[in-house]
């Protein structure tokens, strides 16, 4: 009987300290500190706690894809356990040597500059979310454009199971596939450090209002990888990163704080890539590509953004119908005097909030990280006084940027 008492009385102990231990609510200051930063970062990472590496870089883990490729077929579950820890509480960033054949990333390579000097001849220039404007030639939607153009090259590039074995690993079985072909010229500067999709493309002044809980899951809805189309030295400016930093829960808040950007510049790390490596990272992870100082490499990588298929909602809605039909209500309660909270509520539960997914070809972002949502929109038109019709032409003009 004491025995008995003793283990409920130790349960009842575990079970109040795992309530005392649960996160604050919100990422405010104390969460935001270069110090806690630092001792999240400056650590070194083990290869015998990842036993399927060929190699530690840097911090940065580095596989065979060609012994990824035999593991996976005897203890496929057992690898990718191995991979969610180091993207998840590991440096947050893995290589895999060799993950694409030279041959069949040469026929991708066709495809890509066929487009791009379609592209050009077009007079159409695609923009860079972090870099400046002109430097680089990008194509966003590469994925449907190399589809369409070069169905066979696109087959055989996305058919590449260790593309498919991190996938899963962090995403599930039904993962969707996005990418953009980034070419950064001899000359091109470095992009800023940052944070990726989601989180990391929401406007600074709103990333505190946004609860802690979903700093935490925003990096697990979406992967970011590279796949080096051609040879990358250090020189040509592959990937900064810094390993470490997606465990830090303030880094969403605080990464372009001056004091975040002098930090990864001094402690970034670069890895020279041969063409096929590809290059995973978690989202959260600190990074940005490096400047091309080379005298003649036009460093091409296709990036590759891959999503969670849980990101959408159950009932698909013609909120832009909604939006018509309620817009002079609003502007009634305007008149009336309404406190503005009430019109961004009403707004905010009928528009379209996010900016994404869109056409960046037509819909790019100006001055931002991201194009206006159709919420940001209606607020405007509201702040304006915009007439019905007038909203209507704002409208029907976002939704046709946005067609593919």
């Amino acid at each position: 009987m004491a025995l008995i008492a003793a283990l409920i009385t130790a349960r009842l102990a575990v079970m109040a300290a795992s309530l005392g231990t649960t996160a604050p609510p919100w990422i405010d200051e104390s969460e935001c500190r270069l110090d806690d930063f630092r001792s999240q970062v400056l650590r070194d990472t083990d290869r015998a706690d990842y036993p399927n590496a060929r190699d530690v870089r840097s911090n940065v883990l580095v596989y065979s894809a060609a012994q990824v490729s035999r593991v996976a077929g005897t203890d496929r579950q057992g690898l990718q356990s191995e991979l969610i820890r180091a993207l998840a509480d590991g440096p947050g960033v893995v290589v895999f040597e060799g993950a694409f054949s030279p041959e069949v990333v040469d026929r991708a390579n066709e495809g890509f500059f066929s487009i791009i000097a379609a592209q050009r001849d077009a007079g159409t220039a695609a923009g860079d979310h972090f870099g400046k404007p002109g430097a680089n030639d990008r194509i966003w939607n590469a994925a449907q454009k190399l589809a369409l153009h070069a169905p066979n090259a696109f087959a055989e590039y996305y058919a590449n199971d260790t593309l498919a074995v991190v996938c899963q690993a962090w995403l599930g079985p039904r993962y969707q596939v996005t990418s953009q072909v980034n070419v950064v010229n001899p000359g091109g500067t470095q992009q800023i450090p940052h944070r990726d999709y989601h989180l990391g493309f929401v406007p600074d002044e709103q990333l505190a209002q946004y609860p802690a809980h979903l700093h935490r899951t925003s990096p697990v809805l979406t992967l970011q990888g590279a796949v080096a189309h051609c040879d990358m030295p250090v020189e040509s400016g592959p990937t900064m990163l810094l390993p470490g930093s997606q465990r830090f829960a303030g880094g969403y808040v605080a990464f372009n704080r001056p004091e975040f950007v002098d930090f990864f510049a001094e402690h970034h790390v670069q890895l020279p890539l041969n063409k096929g490596d590809a290059v995973f990272f978690n989202p959260a992870l600190y990074h940005g590509a490096g400047s091309n100082i080379s005298g003649d490499i036009r460093r091409i990588a296709n990036l590759l953004q891959i999503s969670s298929p849980f990101g959408r909602a159950m009932e698909a809605l013609d909120r832009t119908a909604m939006v018509r039909a309620i817009y002079p209500s609003l502007l009634a309660m305007k008149a009336a005097g309404r406190p503005p909270r009430d019109l961004h509520n009403a707004v905010v539960a009928t528009a379209e909030g996010y900016a994404f997914p869109t056409n960046l070809d037509s819909d790019q972002p100006i001055g931002s990280l991201a194009p206006p949502s159709q919420v940001d929109s209606v607020l405007a038109a509201l702040a304006e006084d915009l007439s019905a019709d007038e909203l209507d032409v704002v409208l029907h003009a976002q939704q046709e940027r946005r067609m593919p």
